[in-house]
């Protein structure tokens, strides 16, 4: 369960580290990933789980399977379903950080394909029931 921590918080972005000030009612530290550019001005996905680059190469469909848009349709439902188990509390011991994704940002099919394949990872791996996650995706 600490890899999912360590793969949430390092793994959707490079993200930029904020101050966190505001405290939840459990006194718990609100945390918040949001996404960044890297030097070449691109959005990019780092996961640093060696479990995950296994499921991309051996579980995961290829990226020529999906297209942009239908990523995107997916990754905004996903990130809402997410957040939604984050601040409500439920699966506290997966998800300890809100996702913060804008789908009007053009992030490009690799953003979008890592990002798909994050939440599907952590379906295949922690049976983390997703609803946003295609039938197919679920069973890999």
């Amino acid at each position: 369960m600490k890899n999912i921590i360590l793969l949430i918080i390092i793994s959707l972005l490079p993200f930029s580290c904020i101050a966190q000030t505001e405290t939840r009612n459990n006194k718990e530290k609100k945390s918040e990933m949001k996404p960044s550019k890297n030097e070449d001005g691109e959005w990019d996905l780092t996961v640093l789980d060696t479990q995950f680059d296994y499921f991309l190469n051996a579980v995961a469909k290829p990226i020529s399977q999906y297209s942009e848009s239908y990523l995107k349709t997916k990754n905004t439902f996903l990130v809402n379903e997410w957040n939604s188990y984050y601040y409500s509390g439920k699966y506290r011991n997966i998800i300890e950080s809100s996702i913060d994704y804008d789908p009007k940002e053009n992030y490009g099919i690799k953003f979008e394909y890592k990002l798909y394949q994050v939440f599907a990872y952590v379906s295949w791996k922690y049976k983390l029931r997703m609803n946003g996650l295609s039938g197919a995706d679920v069973i890999r």
